[in-house]
């Protein structure tokens, strides 16, 4: 797959493509859909799949400070949308002056002169454009005349109500903690990545030594509480037990990430970028009277961990 930043690395004998543009956060079930779509109609047409997305995130150029929580940073993005056969993905800077683009300008410098635009795949929601002037009726009569064809996916829907899969109602879940939810909506249990830190080495000191986890600005954090989970680090898959919150049993303040690599002895992993996948909550975070109290309960953690995750395993 090709990944393109900005529309000058764009190859000049590109062919026709299939393109669908959105955020694509978290690339969840409805954005599957899409995608996927999008790569079957190219296969047909003999065209190219292309994914055009923004970095940053719109939201954060349009009204700063409201940057919503990532279900997914762009590299791992970008690696969900690979693994559904697209041929390129193209992402585009975000910045003040392109959100002041009017949606004509948008189709005519995207779609048509840079990706020769044979068929556009969207949700019925997309808007793009100033404003977010620009809808699938706008794109569907600009394609009319710029020799394109539009066409409009319902979005998945989730339970008896018909929720439609959608990345706000994966960040409610995830930071409400309902992590099996959230997995139903994203189609895989949800990741945190980050760079491991030194903390204060409590865990070590207790026998669960932790992988203190700085996650990737704007992550999406469950709910403080204690999960069942894998820790992913040098290409190795662990199961894990993870924590989530301020340590109250040691009056703690700042809100960590940690994970316990369960049975692993002596892992250094200090400097290396890991991933954290959630599977399941075990608990909330609780303030313990004794170290001994803590301890006992860490153990039933970990041996609950250790039990979902195997049962979660491919046999």
């Amino acid at each position: 797959m090709q990944r393109w930043r900005g529309l000058e690395e764009i190859p000049g004998d590109w062919g026709r493509s299939v393109v669908t543009i959105g955020s694509f956060d978290g690339v969840h079930r409805g954005h599957q859909l899409i995608i996927s779509r999008a790569v079957k109609r190219a296969r047909e047409l003999a065209a190219k799949a292309v994914v055009v997305t923004f970095d940053p995130h719109p939201s954060e150029v349009v009204r700063p400070g409201s940057h919503p929580a990532l279900l997914a940073p762009q590299p791992r993005r970008a690696e969900l949308i690979e693994a559904l056969g697209v041929d390129a993905v193209l992402v585009l800077p975000f910045t003040a002056e392109f959100s002041k683009e009017s949606p004509e300008t948008f189709v005519q410098q995207v779609l048509v002169d840079a990706l020769h635009a044979k068929v556009v795949i969207e949700g019925p929601n997309f808007r793009f454009g100033h404003r977010a002037a620009g809808n699938v009726e706008l794109l569907a009569r600009l394609g009319q005349d710029d020799d394109f064809e539009v066409e409009v996916l319902d979005l998945q829907v989730r339970g008896a109500a018909g929720v439609p899969f959608s990345s706000t109602l994966a960040r409610r879940l995830v930071a409400e903690g309902d992590l099996t939810a959230a997995a139903e909506v994203l189609g895989r249990p949800h990741r945190v990545e980050g760079v491991v830190v030194q903390g204060a080495q409590r865990g070590r000191e207790l026998g669960f030594p932790t992988a203190n986890v700085d996650t990737v600005p704007h992550s999406a954090i469950p709910a403080d509480g204690v999960y069942a989970g894998w820790l992913t680090a040098a290409g190795e898959r662990m199961p894990a037990a993870i924590s989530v919150g301020t340590n109250p049993t040691f009056d703690g303040t700042s809100r960590t990430v940690e994970a316990y690599a369960i049975d692993r002895v002596g892992l250094d992993l200090y400097g290396l970028h890991v991933a954290v996948d959630f599977l399941a909550y075990l608990r909330g975070m609780e303030k313990f009277d004794s170290i001994d109290a803590l301890l006992e309960r860490m153990a039933d953690d970990v041996k609950r961990a250790r039990e979902l995750t195997d049962e979660s395993s491919p046999a």
